[in-house]
């Protein structure tokens, strides 16, 4: 493999088409792409300061390395890319990207990021941003630390285990996701999903599970949560109680109480929920 070592490369594409390259303690400053339509690249210690870095490229790894603020765009249209113990400062990273690993990754501004991408793994990654997630696809995520609105809009196939998820609407318009052992707070969790299942969960969501399809809930604490599960086919096992039900239009609902049932015949068949109530 060729070897750049503690180079300075600046001007746009400085290191076009590069192959076969390990690249160390580099800076690429002020030019545009300096490495797209690049491939089997191993890059340390490297600093990232400019936009659209790693466009394009194939079989990537990227360690103890910071994407500075103006690295915005930083890898779009790669595939097979992985990071590990990475600082990244800059918005709209990773844009339709296929197999991507992101380990021990810091985003200190997420917004619009992790957009339309496909075998997503993501272990020990904080973001601060909103629409985290969107779009994405097949995805095995532990310990993610979420702090933004928005997160994981249209997401399909997915796993989350270990999570704290600070987001108002998050897991909008979803299909197929389990969460496990993690904390969501944010207001209207869930609302036009099909097929999430939560287990061993703690979830704070004004007007949470609304427009649902097969939401099921396992063992779960739901704080904070009025107007509950409206137009929703639920499966839910709570040990915590509810401030209100509304109007869900089928299943079974297992909870310590509620303040408030809501069911209006000419909405919805209340004989087609079961609640069930365990002091």
């Amino acid at each position: 493999m060729k070897l750049y070592k503690e180079g300075r490369y600046t001007g746009e594409r400085a290191l076009y088409e590069t192959h076969d390259a390990k690249i160390e303690n580099c800076i690429f400053d002020d030019g545009e792409s300096p490495l797209k339509e690049s491939s089997n690249l191993d890059i340390s210690h490297s600093s990232f300061c400019w936009k659209y870095p790693l466009w394009y490229d194939k079989n990537v790894k990227v360690e103890h390395s910071t994407f500075f603020e103006m690295a915005r765009a930083g890898v779009w249209y790669t595939q097979d890319i992985t990071l590990n113990d990475v600082l990244i400062c800059a918005p709209k990273n990773f844009r339709r990207c296929k197999k991507l690993t992101l380990k021990d990754v810091t985003f200190t501004d997420a917004k619009e990021t992790l957009f339309n991408c496909e075998d997503v793994k993501l272990i020990n990654v904080s973001a601060k941003g909103d629409y985290f997630g969107m779009h994405c696809s097949n995805m095995n995520i532990e310990n993610l630390k979420v702090d933004g609105n928005y997160a994981f809009d249209s997401a399909k196939n997915a796993t989350f285990k270990n999570c704290k998820l600070l987001t108002k609407d998050a897991f909008w318009n979803c299909e197929n996701i389990n969460i496990e052992h993690s904390y969501i707070c944010g207001e209207y969790f869930g609302w036009n999903s099909k097929n999430i299942t939560l287990k061993d969960c703690t979830i704070e969501s004004l007007q949470g599970f609304c427009y649902m399809e097969n939401v099921k809930l396992i063992n779960c604490k739901v704080l904070n949560t009025n107007l509950a599960f409206e137009y929703s086919t639920v499966d839910a096992d709570i040990t915590t109680r509810l401030i209100s039900i509304k109007n869900p239009k089928g299943g079974r609902i297992v909870c310590r109480g509620y303040d408030e049932l809501i069911m209006e015949p000419n909405l919805v068949d209340p004989s087609k929920t079961e609640i069930i109530v365990k002091e």
